[in-house]
């Protein structure tokens, strides 16, 4: 971005201290911010997980020793490797690994099934990959269903490869996880070998630094398919490093309020989505963080106890409905949250009422941001040391343009209702090779189109209003889910909610799903709160109660299966 003008509003409110613009030419590539940090922390823990941890000089040694062995397997050019873990201390190093090699690492949801899967090796063109053996059988099921996939090599890993031991940690994994270890056969054309064999064949001194620049791609980082077919996200080196110095210099100003010494942050979102990718596995690393790896955070007691363990933890990342399940355990309530010093949330909207409730547990408000993984993923956040819940997701990050725009494209003024466009040095190149996709997505200007619909104030402050395609059109009046859904979790009992748009023969009717844990509420109470505070065509003209609501990985609240299951239904 090369036009910070005056005439946006956010600059005039920007924190002290944070600049309009950041110079990113100190860096060429991703290998450089993690040698840098290699250096600086050797002696500090780099990752904590399941009772062990590893340090950045044993991180930067297993790494390497990774990248030499991937270099001598003869890949292509710009091969893409896939990483198939959860949260384990084997996911940094197979990461890192990948990159210090020179080649593109491909994320990839653990739980997948084997369709899923053999869509994105096939799609990404992936030689190898890395996966925990509990999912060994989901690649011989999807090598089994395109056995033409380019894939060529597999290093399997266990649990306890890396942690020393096995014990009860294992059991909970397969508790929460739901997997055990099924027999599993790859064709003999591949090439499988144990993670750690593949590090002790890896000799640091064959190791080759390869030659990138700021526009290598690093990462294709897949988009979760809430919206169709996932389509594959290309970040450069340049996309990911403008956004981990944009993301630093908006933190900096924190550490003159709160100062601290060694930060220390609690990963409980995967490392295969974005948000944790950039968010805990490069800032912490830049920030030579104690990362501490939480493998499934569905298991919330676990959670809470490694919380609890960790008093020190004072940097949080997690969606509203972590959030949630973290205030609605009665241990969590109890913990000492004294050096807590940073909440973030993003993901999906964070709710008032969940984050006035986690004002007043932990004393630290929830800072809401906004990106995606075509943005690396951050392009807009409040500022660190707001006191209280703004509603807002804050100001644009620095060299970062935010605008909202009609349906031809114009720009809307202040107050109005439409598209964010989104331009910045961490905006992706385009889909993996959807150029249609690329061309719909991307203006001739550089801009990026979320699909998200927002508003910015006269201030440059901005609100998310709701997903396009998940607008719900009643005899011609627009309506939010969101909107519906604040209302409805802030009414006692209520865990969780949806809100969908189903068919009827007078139109488009609000459908709203609720998860309780009061069985005397009713749909006449839920009914009566609407009516008080909804305009009669956003009520909901039906209620279903329900266990559970389907999610995405990292917990976001999947409306489109929930539209599909209604239509499967009606």
């Amino acid at each position: 971005m090369t036009n910070t003008a005056p005439s946006y509003p956010w600059l005039n409110h920007y924190p002290v201290g944070v600049p309009a613009q950041l110079d990113y030419s100190a860096y060429q590539s991703l290998i450089e911010v993690l040698e840098d940090a290699f250096a600086r922390y050797a002696q500090r823990t780099a990752f904590w997980c399941m009772g062990k941890g590893l340090s950045y000089r044993e991180l930067d040694q297993a790494s390497l020793q990774f990248a030499a062995h991937l270099q001598s397997l003869g890949l292509s050019a710009g091969a893409r490797v896939a990483v198939m873990l959860p949260n384990l201390p084997q996911y940094p190093i197979a990461l890192y690994g990948i990159m210090r090699a020179g080649y593109i690492a491909v994320s990839v949801n653990p739980q997948y099934t084997a369709h899923e899967l053999e869509f994105q090796l096939r799609d990404s063109g992936a030689e190898a990959l890395i996966v925990l053996e509990h999912f060994g059988n989901t690649v011989e099921q999807a090598l089994t269903q395109n056995p033409t996939l380019p894939l060529k090599h597999v290093f399997v890993s266990s649990i306890g490869e890396f942690l020393g031991w096995r014990g009860p940690w294992l059991d909970r994994f397969i508790r929460t996880f739901k997997r055990k270890v099924v027999p599993y056969t790859l064709p003999s054309s591949i090439d499988q070998m144990q993670l750690k064999s593949a590090l002790e064949l890896g000799d640091a001194g064959q190791y080759r630094r390869p030659k990138l620049t700021s526009d290598s791609i690093a990462l294709l980082q897949y988009t979760g398919g809430t919206t169709g077919v996932s389509k594959g996200a290309i970040l450069t080196h340049r996309n990911l490093i403008a956004n981990l110095l944009q993301v630093e210099a908006w933190l900096k100003p924190i550490e003159k309020v709160k100062p601290v010494a060694q930060w220390n942050f609690l990963c409980a979102l995967p490392l295969y989505h974005i948000f944790a990718f950039t968010g805990c596995g490069l800032l912490g690393m830049r920030l030579g963080a104690k990362i501490i790896l939480v493998p499934n955070a569905r298991d919330v007691a676990n959670l809470v106890g490694i919380m609890k363990e960790f008093p020190e933890i004072n940097f949080f990342p997690g969606v509203n409905t972590l959030f949630q399940a973290l205030l609605n355990n009665p241990e969590f309530t109890k913990l000492d949250f004294s050096q807590w010093v940073l909440t973030i949330g993003g993901g999906m909207a964070v709710q008032k009422s969940v984050a006035d409730r986690w004002k007043a547990v932990t004393g630290v408000a929830i800072a809401e941001g906004y990106g995606l993984s075509e943005t690396a993923p951050v392009a807009c956040c409040n500022t660190p040391m707001i006191e209280a819940f703004t509603g807002t997701i804050g100001l644009p990050l620095p060299d970062t343009e935010l605008s909202i725009r009609d349906e031809s494209g114009e720009i809307l003024p202040a107050g109005e209702a439409g598209e964010i466009y989104i331009r910045g040095p961490q905006v992706m190149q385009g889909y993996w090779n959807q150029a249609t996709e690329t061309a719909n997505a991307l203006t001739s200007d550089g801009f990026f189109k979320t699909g998200d619909v927002g508003v910015m104030d006269e201030a440059g402050y901005f609100r998310i209003v709701d997903r396009k395609k998940d607008m719900i059109t009643v005899a011609g009046y627009k309506v939010y889910p969101n909107e519906v859904e604040e209302v409805v979790a802030a009414i006692p009992g209520v865990l969780e909610c949806a809100v969908i748009g189903i068919e009827s023969n007078a139109g488009e009717l609000v459908k709203l799903f609720v998860v309780t844990d009061d069985p005397t509420l009713s749909q006449e109470r839920i009914m009566a709160v609407c009516a008080d505070q909804l305009s009669a065509y956003k009520r909901p003209s039906s209620i279903e109660f329900c266990e559970s609501l389907p999610k995405n990985n990292v917990g976001k609240i999947l409306r489109r299966v929930l539209r599909d299951q209604a239509r499967n239904a009606a």
